[in-house]
C-alpha cells in the first residue's frame, strides 16, 4: 500500500528505527522532528507494524502531515512534513 506520490519527496533527514517496537518509533520520530525546520521531511523507516496505526496517530496530534506511506508488509515507510505544531 502506498499513499500520495511519494517518487518526487526529497526528505531533508532519513530516520531508521528498524528492528524497534513502539514507543520507540514514535520517540525517535519526535526527536528527530523536533530538530527540524517547519515544511521541513522525515523519511521514517520502521519495522513494528503498528506503526502504520502509530505513525499517522502521531503525525495527526503534533500538527504535521503524512506526504505518504509505503506499506511493504515487513517494513513500512512514512514521510512526514513537519507542520507549525509542538
Amino acid at each position: 500500500m502506498t499513499t500520495e506520490d511519494t517518487s518526487r519527496v526529497t526528505p531533508t533527514a532519513i530516520l531508521d528505527t528498524s528492528g524497534l517496537l513502539c514507543p520507540l518509533p514514535v520517540y525517535k520520530a519526535a526527536l528527530a522532528l523536533k530538530s527540524m525546520e517547519i515544511g521541513e521531511i522525515l523519511e521514517l523507516i520502521c519495522t513494528d507494524p503498528g506503526a502504520l496505526a502509530d505513525i499517522p496517530a502521531f503525525t495527526r496530534q503534533r500538527g504535521d502531515r503524512l506526504v505518504g506511506v509505503d506499506d511493504q508488509g515487513s517494513m513500512q515507510v512514512f514521510w512526514i512534513e513537519k507542520g507549525t505544531g509542538k
